[in-house]
């Protein structure tokens, strides 16, 4: 048993190695297994990137390496292993090609690159990335076992070779657990390298868990935006709106605390805990109420069960809304191009100065026409606080206009994230 009791409490786990750093297994294509040969010229031609120490092993075909990336120190190292990877994580999160999945199924060796990430978690992702690419040039793709999940081969190189920094859901993985009375346990993974919790909702249901696994999202964002200014053990984050304006505030305890707090919790309980989900992990909270928040009186997420509507409100923060708007003005070409098929449809979000200066509503507007720079577009919905726009109104705007973009082709729905998906089509 990973959990131990002590003054008749239950203690977390110690942190499991590939919570405490981030791990991810680079497949090669055809076999190859000399991964070091030329890795060092590889590693060196990366921008930005100074190598102050190398050691290598021979003898345990491994690699340790002291480089600066961007003032920062981070130790990485390398080895060959064995590599297994589990079918399911081919069929959520990404797209892959069949050839590709067949090969990354029967792969048996693979590179690990495994580092502890910096205070900028987000930064230190995106330097993984490009390192196990510089490795591993000719990839299949990468297996990040921190967040359980697989990330194809161009994804991986659209995102190592951004100037942008990768979403911060690219970060972790949401996975749900269904019982057969049809209750859910959604968690988190890949949390824990950025050195926050890992979180939790238990009790969730096949009804309701897409508006939960938004919350829980929304959240893990939150959190590694704001990570260095809060406590989350002391303050709540106002992440959204339900249906009747009611605020969403939401926080978060130990799993070693959570569980009591559930009578007859059949999923998610002490028994389903002896090899995992044991560690740093928590169980997110709701405050109803100012009132509720200043008395840490908790109440559980299927609460607002009957509130969350269809299309709930969840808030971004602004670090994320300028990354996004920065990834859909870096990849704006793949909108011109693939404007060109009038069987595309195409919609982009726009943000629309308000009265007070810095801010916007962002909205979405249907394209009509390109004309170089310029382009025309269909409002699709009604502002909320932009009293002389309407639903049908046409305009022209620019690049600089733009905060996000979908394209929807017979095949996908592509935005700035995958875009890597209209690759295949031409």
């Amino acid at each position: 048993m990973f959990f131990s009791r002590k003054n008749n409490k239950i203690e977390e786990s110690s942190l499991y190695y590939w919570e405490e750093r981030s791990y991810m297994l680079v497949i090669p294509k055809d076999g190859e297994d000399d991964f070091f040969k030329n890795s060092i010229k590889g590693i060196e031609k990366l921008s930005g990137v100074d190598i102050k120490e190398n050691n290598y092993s021979v003898e345990d075909n491994s690699m340790h390496l002291v480089l600066v990336y961007d003032n920062v120190e981070y130790k990485v190292g390398f080895f060959v292993g064995d590599v297994s990877v589990p079918e399911s994580y081919l069929n959520k999160d990404f797209l892959f090609p069949e050839r590709d999945k067949l090969a990354i199924l029967n792969a048996k060796r693979a590179l690990t690159v495994y580092m502890v990430f910096g205070a900028d978690e987000k930064k230190s992702y995106q330097l993984q990335l490009r390192l196990a690419l510089a490795m591993v040039p000719n990839m299949l793709g990468i297996l990040d076992e921190s967040a359980e999940k697989m990330l194809p081969a161009k994804w991986v190189k659209m995102t190592a070779e951004s100037k942008v920094l990768p979403n911060p859901k690219d970060l972790f993985s949401v996975q749900a657990i269904v019982s057969d009375n049809k209750k859910v346990w959604l968690h988190t993974h890949g949390l824990c390298r950025c050195g926050i919790t890992e979180l939790e909702i238990l009790e969730s249901d096949v009804n309701n868990y897409q508006s939960h696994y938004n919350l829980l999202s929304t959240y893990a964002m939150y959190l590694l935006d704001n990570k260095q200014k809060i406590d989350i053990k002391d303050s709540g984050a106002y992440i959204g709106l339900l249906v009747n304006n009611q605020p969403v505030v939401v926080t978060c305890i130990s799993w070693t605390e959570a569980i009591f707090k559930y009578k007859n919790l059949k999923l998610g309980g002490k028994d389903d805990r002896k090899n995992g989900h044991n560690s740093k992990t928590s169980v997110i909270f709701l405050y109803k109420s100012e009132d509720d928040e200043k008395n840490k009186i908790l109440s559980k997420v299927n609460i607002y069960d009957d509130l969350w509507g269809e299309n709930p409100i969840f808030f971004i923060s602004d670090e994320e809304t300028l990354r996004m708007k920065s990834l859909a003005m870096e990849r704006f070409d793949y909108v011109k191009e693939n404007f060109k098929n009038k069987e595309n449809q195409i919609i982009i979000k726009i943000g629309l100065p308000l009265e007070k200066e810095g801010d916007f509503e962002h909205i979405w507007f249907e394209l009509l026409e390109i004309r170089g720079n310029k382009f025309k577009a269909k409002l699709t919905q009604e502002p909320y606080n932009i009293p002389n726009m309407h639903t049908g109104d046409e305009g022209w705007y620019t690049k600089d206009d733009v905060t996000d973009w979908l394209i929807y082709t017979k095949d996908y729905s592509v935005n700035p994230d995958n875009a890597y998906l209209l690759d295949d089509i031409h």
